[in-house]
């Protein structure tokens, strides 16, 4: 468990905006190189896999068979962004053959955290039974995401699929990039507002709490250049989660901070890019 925090060590070590001056560049870049991969590789768009308003993917696909479907959710701290402002992340990996299902989801304050959860494990749901008929591999999914996504993606692990009607674990392997998996602080961060998060629900929602129940490998990383709050939060699930260790140490990405590290995903020869892909061909 970590030392507790004063609000002011808060807000410092969660507002990415504030520490990454330059952050325009990268949020404008976001749409900008997601509508080129969108003109690129025409996706799949607006498959519906849940009844809430955003509960709709993007679904790019190979030219050939599938060999396997990466399943991103993008950050945003639950509360912002589209997934038409990460399409960026599919090319490399279509070009490698995977199919690439870029995921919405309803946003806080309108849902809760809680509720994103349970949404994100409907789009798995839905792809187990669906995504074959649309064109993705149902049977080798690699679930990602980058910092509220990075959290989703954790979640994902401790759950009771049978709940959803689905036996076995449908998730091959994961990835958290920079994501969130000790809720606490959030209750003091001033986007709580939005979160509406206690300490009991905090804590119900923390995978640094949570036993994982999927064995399947969970690669995490960070930027480092970002927080030492991001960076704690990386090495905290590494720490709780020995089970799901893949080979090595958590990824600590050179130069990178929180905007620009999930960048690296539109390039087929970054460290986080090729680590991705080495999930898929896993024995």
């Amino acid at each position: 468990m970590a030392a507790a925090l004063t609000p002011e060590e808060v807000e410092r070590g969660y507002n990415n905006r504030a520490a990454v001056p330059d952050h325009p560049r990268w949020l404008a870049h976001y749409p900008r190189a997601s509508a080129e991969a969108r003109a690129a590789v025409a996706p799949k768009v607006d498959l519906r896999y849940g009844p809430g308003p955003k509960e709709t993917l993007d679904l790019f696909l190979p030219a050939g068979r599938a060999r396997g479907t990466l399943v991103f959710w993008h950050g945003g701290y639950w509360r912002a962004f589209d997934k038409s402002d990460f399409s960026f992340v599919a090319l490399p990996f279509v070009a490698q053959g995977h199919a690439v299902a870029v995921v919405n989801y309803d946003l806080c304050p309108d849902v809760s955290i809680a509720t994103i959860v349970d949404e994100s494990r409907r789009a798995i749901a839905w792809l187990v039974r669906e995504g074959a008929a649309h064109g993705a591999d149902p049977a080798n999914i690699v679930a990602g995401g980058h910092s509220a996504g990075g959290h989703v993606v954790a979640m994902l692990f401790t759950t009771d699929w049978s709940e959803y009607g689905i036996s076995g674990d449908p998730i091959s392997a994961g990835l958290s990039l920079s994501g969130v998996h000790d809720l606490a602080p959030m209750v003091q961060y001033s986007f709580n507002a939005d979160f509406k998060l206690d300490d009991a629900e905090a804590a119900r929602l923390s995978p640094t709490n949570l036993q994982p129940r999927s064995r399947a490998p969970l690669l995490l990383a960070v930027g480092a250049d970002e927080t030492s709050e991001f960076v704690r939060q990386t090495k905290a699930l590494w720490d709780a989660w020995p089970a799901n260790r893949p080979a090595g140490a958590p990824m600590l990405i050179r130069d990178r901070n929180h905007f620009n590290v999930v960048v690296d995903f539109a390039d087929a020869e970054s460290a986080i890019t090729r680590a991705t892909l080495a999930l898929f061909d896993r024995e």
